[in-house]
């Protein structure tokens, strides 16, 4: 990342002006240039061999001088190390050998680095430079401050400049997350336009993008859970990335986009951070992160992040127990070699919470705060552990080979004191007198995932054409069981309680609880042998071959091509019991294939201004059956994308505008028809609209990122003719958000006071499909204040964070897993909110 404006011990710092794409200069001695090495004096340097922006850095913190240049100038290099007496130039030289890069000094007396020359003219020594800039934040430098990040690995996997992409691609930085106090990546995803979490309130979170609900994220480039095990706790991400429209290189996403989330990964040097948050709610959370070097030459790294978090909530007889842990390590048998190796392990113990019903068109008028379940359920317990592993092997600079993989193990297990019958709402409750019937049922869950991918990259000239190949194969395979005891589709009168006087009714005895789980028979649909079934079994296999090709011509125009070519096989089972369930998953396969292509191109008009333009496609299994037992044609997904990007404010600022017009096929949606609840039917669905992201600097004080969304997102055929031209559920036409910070003494200062504020805005929407109720639209304003002080060889920081600062009262969306009646299940959004919290950094 360029630097900012900060003060120095050792000169003046000033701004590096860009952050570009930069054109091959001749290394030359920089003769005549103002002092900054004092007297030419020479000091001991221990930097071992290790890539070549970390070995810059380590000069950095040698030197007491700092280098700015463009981060991209030393992705996949590798330096010799320095170990010795030398002067500051010296041992600069030393460290730039053999990584065909020079240093220059620019016109306002900078130094920056840039590209030498095939056959650069020899240079012994440099002259005396003035060295100025802050240190050069590397994206996952634990110091980092920065809101905007330059690179993404997820929408190319060559990790190819977001400005020269010709895909819209937004990412939610470290920073952006520290300075509003993320503990869910839900919260995170509020500052991308066109991105909203649609929670469901017995279990995860999918998230809608472009107007498509996606249940599935990414980690580290791999599928990583569905929504169900999907609290997505922050403490151990790097930062979010999400890749609007179909994701072509990944197979099975949905069109609207994809989530990735990076995680944190060992260090080159030490780094520890302890931070302890509280608030109300009884809000605690203990957040940590550790890395550095195991050995001296630094051919093995580690990290190992998390947290704890134990909170109650602002909804009656809902509290939390969370815990995430990450520990990683890489080792480096070679400067041409890594092996990396990360676990994360998470636990959830929460109750189940059905949110407020719907009376008419909107929710119903009861406190927020008010649980329509009981006090006495049982608490529902999630656990998992995933395992990845990632290796790199780099031939040459331009050649090399990737492959990884994730194993994704969880199971859970939910108790439910739900509304009867849960697909009902007009038998659930009574619009007049308020009294809702309800009933016990308990679900248990278990998934098995597990993926890998292999991919072949390569740099490679033909005439002007620059080639940035990436060839690859990936599978997956998912196992998922669902169980039920108890019953949800039929209510038990002795359970009725009104949503407008509760409390007589509850208190549920545990002996009430276990006779419920003893009762079997109507929890899922009707299963092949003509019975009902409790117990579903659910089958993924997935995969692919794919190929892209990013030319570049004049170092202005980029064109990306290619395209990927699936294999899937699903099935789906009911029975009484797990093996019977199988067994109709293996009775019953269905097997499909399709070739997905994509095209982008990109022109830099000048360098602060880029036009794009992408056709891409998605092919997508479905899993589900029809009421008559027939499968579904695979869903497809076809978007046209245009837009511009802008570097403003010497290219600190990355702003994104896009159109786009989205179409997605064979979308399954319940059939209302049979009393089956998993029975479906395939709609076709649109979505096209407008959105507008911005994130970085806008002077060395003040940093923003902000979201505008136009969303037009409708049904276009419904095959039960129910909801043609209806609105998508729980997608506002217009969406928003904007924060931005306030640094006393610059962004880049290791002490002072630093100020943020902002707000998340979206219009009135959509609680179902058949357009029957509205949830209001709401502005909500958070902010923060904090300072950082430094002691010795530590910083402390203390901060408290307002969310929701004036008191709103505002609903989120309806319930994904109710969506045969999401009236009955509508999620409010927490009242004022506050969190303090200290943190030591050394």
């Amino acid at each position: 990342m360029a630097s900012r404006n900060s003060r120095s011990l050792r000169g003046v710092f000033r701004p590096f002006p860009f952050m570009l794409r930069t054109l091959p200069l001749a290394a030359f001695a920089l003769a005549g240039m103002p002092p900054a090495f004092a007297a030419e004096r020479t000091q001991a340097f221990d930097i071992a061999p290790q890539p070549l922006a970390a070995a810059l850095n380590a000069f950095a913190d040698a030197s007491g001088m700092a280098l700015s240049y463009p981060a991209e100038l030393a992705a996949g290099l590798q330096s010799p190390g320095v170990k010795g007496q030398f002067t500051a130039q010296q041992a600069l030289q030393r460290l730039l050998s053999g990584s065909g890069l020079a240093p220059r000094t620019t016109a306002n007396g900078t130094i920056t680095l840039e590209k030498a020359p095939a056959a650069p003219a020899e240079v012994s020594t440099l002259s005396a430079v003035t060295v100025s800039g802050s240190r050069s934040y590397g994206a996952s430098d634990p110091y980092s401050k920065d809101y905007a990040v330059d690179k993404s690995f997820a929408a190319t996997k060559t990790n190819t400049p977001i400005f020269e992409t010709p895909t819209s691609i937004q990412v939610v930085s470290r920073a952006v997350m520290d300075d509003q106090k993320t503990t869910r990546i839900k919260d995170a995803l509020e500052n991308v336009s066109g991105v909203r979490a649609n929670p469901s309130l017995g279990g995860g979170t999918g998230f809608i993008i472009r107007g498509f609900r996606n249940g599935n994220v990414y980690r580290n480039g791999l599928m990583a859970s569905e929504a169900f095990f999907g609290d997505f706790d922050a403490g151990n991400l790097e930062n979010v990335e999400v890749i609007k429209g179909p994701a072509q290189l990944y197979g099975r996403t949905e069109p609207g986009g994809m989530i990735n989330l990076t995680t944190k990964r060992g260090l080159d040097s030490a780094y520890y951070s302890l931070e302890q948050q509280f608030g109300n709610y009884d809000h605690y959370r203990t957040q940590w992160d550790a890395g550095g070097p195991l050995t001296a030459d630094k051919s093995l790294v580690y990290r190992f992040s998390g947290a704890y978090q134990s909170n109650g909530s602002f909804r009656d007889f809902v509290s939390v127990d969370r815990m995430v842990f990450n520990p990683s390590i890489t080792w480096r048998p070679s400067d041409a070699t890594d092996l990396t190796l990360d676990i994360e392990g998470t636990d959830k113990t929460a109750p189940a919470d059905f949110g407020i019903p719907v009376i008419g068109k909107r929710p119903a008028a009861i406190p927020i705060s008010r649980n329509l379940g009981d006090p006495n359920t049982p608490m529902g317990e999630q656990s998992g552990v995933k395992i990845g592993t990632e290796i790199n092997h780099r031939f040459n600079q331009d050649w090399a080979i990737h492959n990884r993989f994730l194993a994704s193990l969880a199971e859970g297990g939910t108790t439910f004191v739900n509304p009867g019958p849960a697909f009902n709402a007009a038998a659930a409750l009574n619009q007049t007198t308020g009294l809702m019937q309800r009933n016990i049922f308990r679900q248990i869950t278990e998934q098995e995932h597990y993926a890998a991918n292999l991919d072949v990259t390569g740099k490679f000239q033909t005439g002007e054409l620059k080639h940035d190949l990436l060839v690859g194969f990936d599978f997956y395979r998912t196992f998922n069981k669902y169980g039920g005891d108890g019953r949800w589709k039929s209510a038990n009168p002795a359970l009725a309680i009104n949503i407008y006087d509760p409390y007589p009714s509850y208190g549920i005895p545990q002996a009430t609880f276990d006779n419920a789980f003893a009762t079997v028979g109507d929890t899922f649909g009707t299963a092949t042998n003509g019975g009902i079934g409790n117990r579903a079994s659910i089958y993924n296999g997935w995969y692919g071959v794919y190929f892209q090709d990013q030319i570049t011509l004049w170092d202005k125009l980029h064109v990306m091509g290619g395209g990927r070519y699936d294999w899937t096989e699903t099935g789906r089972g009911n029975g009484f019991d797990f093996a019977t369930a199988e067994s109709q998953v293996n009775a019953f396969k269905r097997e499909d294939q399709g070739f997905s292509p994509k095209v982008g191109i990109a022109y830099e008009l000048f360098d602060e201004l880029n036009l794009y333009g992408n056709w891409t496609t998605s092919f997508g299994a479905n899993n589900a059956p029809s009421a008559d037992g027939r499968s579904f044609d695979p869903q497809i997904g076809e978007q046209f994308e245009a837009g511009i990007k802008t570097r403003l404010f010497d290219q600190r600022l990355l702003a994104t505008l896009a159109y786009y017009h989205l179409e997605k096929d064979n979308i399954l949606v319940n059939d209302l028809s049979t009393p089956d609840p998993f029975d479906k039917i395939a709609n076709l669905q649109r979505s096209q609209g407008i959105e507008l992201d911005m994130t970085g600097y806008l002077s060395n004080n003040f940093s923003l990122i902000g979201s505008y969304a136009f969303t037009d997102a409708r049904v276009l055929k419904d095959y039960s003719g129910a909801t043609r031209g209806n609105r998508l559920n729980n997608v506002p036409e217009h969406s928003g958000s904007l924060w931005l910070r306030y640094d006393a003494n610059g962004y880049a200062a290791k002490d002072g006071f630093s100020a943020g504020l902002g707000g998340v805005a979206a219009g009135q929407r959509e609680g179902d499909n058949a357009n029957s109720f509205q949830m209001p639209g709401y502005v909500r304003m958070d902010a923060f204040l904090a300072y950082k002080h430094k002691i010795g060889g530590s910083r402390i920081t203390a901060q408290f964070n307002i969310r929701n600062l004036l008191d709103k009262e505002y609903y989120e969306s309806t319930d994904p897993d109710s969506n045969v009646a999401p009236a009955l299940g509508v999620y409010p959004g927490a009242p004022l909110t506050a969190v303090g919290s200290i943190r030591v950094e050394y």
